[in-house]
C-alpha cells in the first residue's frame, strides 16, 4: 500500500511539473528560460527528472507484479511469469514514448507495386501444385472475443450464424472441404483468450471425426493498470471475484509472442509448414484463397514475401479502419489512434486514404520465429482507457497484429474484393448473412447470383434488436432481401413470415407504439411509422 501511495505521488508530481513547464514556456524554443538557467539546463533537468520517474514507475510495477506472482503456485505461476515478461516490455516502451508514433509530414503514399490488385494475382492460371501449396499452410483464427456485444454469453465463435452453424462450425467445414478436395493436411489453430479457452475446448470434442487437426494456444493475460498510479488494480492472479476485472487479453498483436512461447510455432515448422493465414473468426469472408497462397509460396528466393495484408476499398462505413502508408521507407499500418487530432478528418477521407485493413494476413512462420528470437517485433502501443464497473479508471496496453507489417521483409498489400471482408459485429450484420443474399456451400458464404449488384445493403437495426435472442423473436422468418438497398428499423417492430424488402425501407415505431409487418408483405421504397398491430382472432 505504501509503495502504491509513493508511486502515485511521484506520478502526479511528474505530470504536474511537466504541465507547469509547458505552461510557462520552458519547453518552447520561442520563450526565454527563467533567469540563471539556460534552455539546455532546463531541458536536461526535465529529461533527468523524467528518467528518474520512469525508473521509479518501472521499479514499482516490477515489485507489484512479483507480489501478484506470489499469490499463485505451480503452472499458473509459471505461465503468468512468462506473460509478465511481455507486459514488462510493453510497459517499459509505454513509459519511453515521448510523443506521437507518426510524424504526419513524413507520411507518403505506398509505391504502386507495394499494393497489388487482386485481379492481377487471380488472373494467373490456377496452380498445378495446389496440394503442395496447401500442405505448407496453417489457418489461424483469432478466437479471443466474447459475444457480449450481441447479448450472448461465452465465446463469440459459438454463436449460430447460418442454418444453426456457428462461426467455428463454418471454419471447420471450410478447412475440411479443402483437405478432402485436395487430399491435404491443413490444420486449424485457434488463438483463445482466458475468456474463451475453457468453453472452446469443451466444444472442440464435436470435431474429433472431422478431417481437420485443431490446435489451440492462449494469448497472454495482462494486468489492467490504474490510470493515475500506473500500477495493477488486481491484488491476485485469481480470475474469480473482484480480481477478475483486473485482467485483459492484450489485443491480437500478442499473437506473435504467444504463438512462439506456446511451442506450437516450432512444432508446425518441424512439420514442414511455412505460412499462416490469420483472420478474425467473425469475418465470414476470410476463407483460404488459393491464388494468394500460390503467389506467396512461389516468390523467387531473393525476394520471398514474408507478410501479405489483404486490404479493400474504403467506403463511408469504414472511415475508422487502419490503412497502409509508406513511412521511412517501409510499408506501415496507420491506425486512427495514431493520427494527430488535427488530421483525423483527413485520415477519414475516402479520397486520400482509399483502402483499409481487413485483418486477413498471410505471414511466414520462419520470419515470426526469427523476429521473436531477435526481439525485433516492434509494434505500436495502443493505449485503451476503460472504466470498471465500480467506476475505477484503468488503462489497457494493447497491440495490433497488422502493425507488424513494417518488421517483415518484402511485405505486400493486396487489394481484394469486398466479399473477403464480411464481419459479423452486430445483429444488423447477422441479418445480412442469414438472408437469401448469400448461399452457403462447404462452410463458405457467397453472394447470390440473383442479386443484380455486388454491394450489400446498408442495414441498421435499432436497440430492440441488439441482443441475438430478442432479434430472433422479432423475425418469424428472415425477409427476402435480394433487391434491398437500405433498411432502417427502430422501436418495437416485428416482421411476419415471407416478408419481402426492396429498395429503401424505413420502419419506425415511436415510443409506446408497436408495428407488426404482416406475413407475406412486400415493402418497396416505403416508410412505415405509427402503430400497426396484428392480433390473433
Amino acid at each position: 500500500k505504501e509503495n502504491r501511495s509513493r508511486t502515485f505521488r511521484f506520478c502526479r508530481r511528474w505530470f504536474e511539473l511537466r504541465a507547469m513547464c509547458q505552461n510557462s514556456g520552458m519547453l518552447e524554443n520561442s520563450n526565454p528560460p527563467p533567469p540563471g538557467l539556460s534552455k539546455g539546463a532546463v531541458h536536461e533537468g526535465m529529461a533527468q527528472f523524467q528518467e528518474m520517474m520512469r525508473q521509479q514507475l518501472e521499479s514499482s510495477m516490477h515489485a507489484e507484479l512479483e507480489k501478484l506472482l506470489n499469490t499463485a503456485a505451480g503452472e499458473e505461476r509459471e505461465v503468468s511469469r512468462k506473460d509478465f515478461e511481455g507486459f514488462k516490455n510493453l510497459f517499459h516502451r509505454f513509459l519511453q514514448v515521448k510523443g506521437p508514433s507518426i510524424e504526419w509530414i513524413k507520411i507518403q503514399r505506398p509505391p504502386e507495386d507495394s499494393i497489388q490488385p487482386y485481379d492481377k494475382i487471380a488472373g494467373t492460371a490456377p496452380p498445378d501444385n495446389v496440394a503442395d501449396c496447401l500442405n505448407k499452410l496453417v489457418v489461424v483464427k483469432l478466437n479471443g472475443g466474447l459475444g457480449t456485444s450481441m447479448g450472448c454469453k461465452g465465446p463469440k465463435s459459438l454463436i449460430s450464424v447460418r442454418n444453426e452453424n456457428t462461426f467455428l462450425d463454418l471454419t471447420v467445414q471450410q478447412i475440411e472441404h479443402l483437405n478432402k478436395t485436395y487430399d491435404t493436411d491443413v490444420p486449424l489453430v485457434l488463438m483463445n483468450s482466458f475468456n474463451t479457452d475453457e468453453d472452446t475446448k469443451k466444444i472442440l470434442q464435436k470435431y474429433t471425426h472431422h478431417r481437420v487437426k485443431i490446435h489451440t494456444f492462449n494469448q497472454s493475460r495482462y494486468p489492467r493498470v490504474n490510470k493515475e498510479s500506473l500500477l495493477p488494480v488486481s491484488t491476485g492472479l485469481s480470475m474469480t471475484g473482484q480480481s477478475a476485472e483486473g485482467w485483459y487479453p492484450p489485443g491480437h498483436g500478442d499473437i506473435y509472442a504467444s504463438f512462439y512461447n506456446s511451442g506450437l510455432l516450432e512444432q508446425l515448422i518441424a512439420q514442414g509448414k511455412e505460412y499462416i493465414f490469420v483472420s478474425n473468426i467473425d469475418n465470414l469472408g476470410a476463407t483460404v484463397d488459393l491464388h494468394i497462397l500460390h503467389h506467396l509460396v512461389n516468390q523467387p528466393n531473393g525476394k520471398r514475401c514474408e507478410f501479405i495484408m489483404e486490404v479493400t476499398d474504403k467506403t463511408r462505413a469504414d472511415v475508422k479502419g487502419g490503412t497502409l502508408i509508406q513511412y521511412e521507407g517501409k510499408l506501415r499500418l496507420l491506425e486512427i489512434a495514431q493520427v494527430p487530432k488535427a488530421h483525423v478528418d483527413e485520415f477519414k477521407s475516402v479520397s486520400k486514404f482509399k483502402i483499409f485493413n481487413t485483418n486477413n494476413l498471410w505471414i511466414s512462420l520462419s520470419a515470426i520465429k526469427r523476429l521473436q528470437e531477435q526481439k525485433a517485433m516492434d509494434l505500436e502501443i495502443i493505449v485503451n482507457p476503460k472504466t470498471l464497473d465500480g467506476g475505477q479508471n484503468v488503462v489497457q496496453l494493447e497491440t495490433a497484429v497488422g502493425a507488424a507489417i513494417k518488421c517483415f521483409d518484402n511485405a505486400l498489400g493486396i487489394n481484394v474484393p469486398r466479399s473477403r471482408f464480411l464481419p459479423v459485429k452486430t445483429t444488423s450484420d447477422l441479418l445480412l448473412v442469414m438472408s437469401n443474399l448469400y448461399s452457403l456451400d462447404a462452410g463458405s458464404l457467397t453472394m447470390s447470383p440473383k442479386r443484380e449488384f455486388p454491394t450489400t445493403p446498408h442495414v441498421k437495426l435499432g436497440s430492440s434488436f441488439t441482443q441475438v435472442q430478442e432479434y430472433l423473436t422479432r423475425f418469424e422468418s428472415i425477409p427476402d432481401m435480394l433487391e434491398l438497398d437500405h433498411l432502417t428499423v427502430s422501436g418495437d417492430v416485428t416482421l411476419g413470415k415471407n416478408v419481402s424488402l426492396k429498395g429503401t425501407v424505413i420502419v419506425i415505431a415511436n415510443h409506446g407504439d408497436r408495428i407488426d409487418i404482416p406475413a407475406g408483405s412486400m415493402l418497396e421504397n416505403k416508410i412505415v411509422s405509427g402503430n400497426l398491430r396484428i392480433m390473433d382472432h
